[in-house]
């Protein structure tokens, strides 16, 4: 029996998607310098076309995709990352936390002064790092230190080793973020395959399971709770909101809106009510106490992953370090820059210490604001709520690298709005800023930045402003 022309034709074109991304991915992992912009700029660009077009034409077939995602991710099992040296950091802290060091109480300078190296492969380690990585403490929670420590266990003395342990992490993470957020999205009555605009996104795989990010495993514990959250399931939720805040702190951010989901939700509809909080419109005791203890064991379950590691020093030490992030680094700022020219006018200099010190309480009153003064009754709205929460954030950072996406690209998926899905092929252009490779000019390229920020913000006022009164 022969095929209808259609088919074949449909089939033949899957083929071909499929196949050329693989080998544009393979490409990518074994034969791609960082400094070689154009080769990089073009094979990504390539792999977001094949990837628009695997999931137009391939949408309905979540089982075919599914494999792909897995594939893709399996070409890069034995490849070094090559656009991050992060990496060594992770195997870094893995190692010496294992030999019985605090890393957050032993930065990686302190050894190289003493010139006592406690691990294996030491000086390649702080040679693929690099000086600044190295100045530092830690700045990764406990779940992070526990996934490096994993790596370290099974390979004490190989550096592909530890990145194969890593990615194997990642990469199950991933597929949990697939399952759960499958589930929510099916929940939620909207397009269960929306999931493989993350799962299978080009930006995904290669700052996740390429460069390993573990931002990927935040994700899949956030989306994870929020499932819980949205079937009723609050302690449950809690905890491993509690685990996905322990591998990376962003979901932080997002604990005041809840504050409206619980008051106001409907209580006739459970799916939609974690809280079970309102009866004819009034506020209930009980909801308030759910709250309480929702935000109590999200807490607990934080305080107890952190508490091996606990010392007056790791206070003082975790807080400088994450302060960095506020008055020291600058990489890829949106606002920031535009404040730090205006600063320059008339004050001419370290423009940072003063501007990133306002930074984060701008970024809470604006995180109140949203909770306040928009409805968060329902769990899509609570998203959507999310969603401009961190975007907000992002475009007040100092500093934005590419993987911190990460996030914004799954929320994205359970609201109407799509910048996030631009932002994530633009963010490559973020790898170009520094193009004065040849010169005593280390700066930033503002105009790349500025081309970046250019397309963002254009997609996210047609979305907001635009495209609903078209």
């Amino acid at each position: 029996m022969f095929l209808n022309p259609s088919i074949q034709k449909s089939g033949i074109l899957k083929l071909f998607l499929v196949s050329s991304s693989a080998l544009l991915y393979f490409v990518f992992a074994y034969d791609l310098i960082r400094t070689d912009y154009t080769k990089l700029i073009g094979l990504y660009t390539l792999l977001f076309f094949l990837f628009y077009g695997l999931i137009r034409y391939a949408e309905n077939s979540t089982s075919t995709l599914t494999y792909v995602a897995f594939a893709y991710r399996a070409l890069f099992f034995l490849a070094i990352p090559n656009l991050s040296q992060d990496f060594y950091r992770f195997i870094w802290d893995g190692r010496v936390l294992l030999e019985g060091f605090n890393p957050y109480l032993h930065s990686v300078v302190s050894f190289i002064k003493t010139v006592d190296f406690p691990i294996p492969q030491a000086g390649e380690l702080v040679s693929g790092m690099g000086s600044l990585n190295a100045s530092h403490f830690s700045n990764y929670p406990p779940m992070n230190q526990l996934c490096f420590a994993a790596a370290a266990l099974f390979f004490k003395n190989s550096i592909l080793g530890s990145v194969i342990v890593m990615r194997l992490i990642i990469i199950a993470a991933d597929f949990g973020t697939l399952y759960f957020g499958k589930k929510l999205l099916q929940k939620l009555n909207l397009p269960v395959n929306s999931i493989f605009w993350y799962v299978l996104n080009p930006f995904i795989i290669i700052e996740l399971t390429g460069n390993l990010h573990f931002e990927g495993v935040m994700v899949f514990f956030f989306i994870w709770s929020l499932y819980l959250l949205h079937s009723g399931k609050r302690s449950w939720a809690a905890v491993v909101l509690g685990l996905s805040i322990s591998v990376k702190l962003i979901p932080l951010l997002f604990l005041p809106l809840f504050l409206k989901w619980s008051v106001f939700a409907n209580p006739k509809n459970k799916a939609i009510n974690a809280f079970e909080s309102t009866k004819n419109g009034v506020v209930s005791v009980q909801a308030l106490k759910n709250l309480f203890f929702f935000y109590a064991i999200v807490f607990f379950t934080v305080i107890i992953l952190f508490a091996p590691f606990y010392s007056n020093e790791f206070l003082m030490n975790y807080s400088d370090t994450l302060a960095l992030w506020f008055k020291n680094f600058e990489f890829n700022a949106s606002l920031y820059y535009i404040a730090r020219a205006i600063g320059y006018t008339f004050r001419g200099y370290n423009e940072i210490a003063i501007i990133g010190t306002y930074i984060p309480y701008v970024v809470l009153l604006f995180t109140f604001l949203m909770t306040f003064l928009r409805a968060n009754r329902h769990t899509q709205q609570v998203f959507t709520t999310m969603l401009f929460v961190l975007t907000f954030y992002f475009f007040s950072s100092t500093t934005l690298h590419p993987w911190y996406l990460s996030t914004l690209l799954a929320l994205s998926l359970f609201t109407p709005y799509k910048y996030p899905l631009v932002w994530s092929y633009v963010i490559i252009l973020s790898y170009l800023a520094y193009v004065n490779t040849n010169t005593g000019d280390k700066t930033e390229n503002l105009w790349i930045i500025g081309l970046e920020y250019t397309i963002v913000y254009s997609a996210l006022i047609w979305e907001i402003f635009i495209k609903k009164k078209v």
